[in-house]
């Protein structure tokens, strides 16, 4: 049977600013010829060795829109799947917050929803929490990416230097405001799913019986609370993320960052990550507490929360699950995102910024 090589009218299935072939020589395609002689060894070897890759040689230049487009698929993968992957965490955590009485402590939290709900009740509202994190996440990577840079080239050279933890700060609040957007009616629906037994099975039924409820605009009645927890927490969270792994390199790992194996930068960058999300958690936990309580309750207000939960409440309720998910939580995406980033040829983030590509 003849060979026909039809690869210039095929639909790549991964996104072509994932990878360049530009870099792929004439010796490492396969010809017709090539097919129709006998097998050589060494031309297969060099034909499907594939080097993994190097941020020396990097396949997509900083700060350009498909460098963008990587960051933000790299937060869509390390922010959906870890929420997802502690659906039962939180589900411990949101029915602690709203009826302590029942749900006492982390184990015997979990012992009553195994003898009411059975397993499959762990991941009560999953669908909800992957696709509202993985919308979250990509506005979160990618535009504080995009603020970040915006916001070093306001300043200049000189003040980006002296102001870089503001830099950080405003760039990851600025990118929180619109990752909120994204999340909040996937969050109201989570809420409601996972603390009220019955309301709905999942996404598909509980988001059209809570739009029936309470309408569409209560999707948005805890954005202002959910802005509470999350820009404090983003803020904390890349802000000390980047001062961390900064003071790891200069402190505590002996070689400089471009010296160091990847291996050992994605175990910095996960270190970076828990350290931080403990620091995230005590931060945002009091509008965490108020989301739970608004969500749960139709008609609730914020002056209802703080008269049943009391200001101690609010700062405590919840507050250990809550360092042990998020601590786990952050480690884990900053090792998924940076992970990312080394597998499109882009450098892990934090410690020396590699210097931005001269027009």
């Amino acid at each position: 049977m003849a060979y026909t090589d039809n690869s210039s009218s095929r639909t790549p299935l991964i996104p072509n600013f994932l990878y360049n072939t530009a870099s792929l020589s004439s010796s490492t395609i396969i010809s017709n010829n090539t097919l129709s002689q006998p097998c050589d060894e060494s031309i297969v070897k060099k034909t499907f060795l594939v080097a993994a890759p190097k941020e020396s040689s990097r396949k997509i230049e900083m700060f350009s829109p498909a460098y963008y487009g990587a960051c933000t698929f790299g937060g869509v993968m390390s922010c959906g799947l870890t929420h997802m992957a502690v659906t039962p965490l939180d589900l411990v955590k949101c029915n602690m917050q709203i009826d302590p009485a029942k749900y006492k402590s982390i184990s015997s939290g979990f012992g009553v929803l195994l003898k009411e709900q059975g397993a499959r009740g762990f991941f009560r509202g999953w669908v909800p929490t992957l696709l509202g994190y993985s919308a979250q996440g990509a506005c979160k990577y990618g535009f504080y990416e995009y603020f970040k840079k915006y916001y070093t080239d306001l300043a200049g050279p000189e003040n980006a230097a002296k102001y870089k933890t503001l830099i950080f700060l405003a760039g990851s609040a600025s990118a929180e405001v619109i990752a909120d957007v994204a999340l909040c009616p996937f969050e109201a629906v989570k809420v409601r799913v996972q603390t009220q037994p019955g309301f709905a099975r999942g996404l598909s039924d509980g988001l059209p019986k809570f739009v029936r409820a309470e309408g569409a605009a209560g999707l948005y009645k805890g954005i202002v609370p959910l802005w509470g927890r999350q820009i404090p927490y983003t803020m904390m969270k890349f802000a000390s993320f980047e001062t961390i792994v900064e003071q790891l390199y200069k402190n505590v790992i002996p070689t400089p960052k471009d010296q160091c194996s990847k291996s050992t930068q994605l175990g910095v960058s996960f270190a970076g990550g828990y350290l931080a999300g403990i620091l995230c958690a005590i931060v945002s936990h009091p509008a965490d507490n108020l989301v739970s309580f608004l969500n749960n309750a139709k008609g609730a207000t914020v002056g209802d929360a703080v008269n049943k939960l009391g200001v101690m409440g609010l700062c405590t309720r919840g507050l250990p699950i809550r360092i042990v998910m998020i601590g786990t939580l952050t480690g884990a995406q900053w090792g998924i995102y940076d992970s990312f980033k080394v597998f499109v040829g882009l450098p892990t983030t934090g410690g020396a910024a590699p210097p931005a590509p001269v027009k």
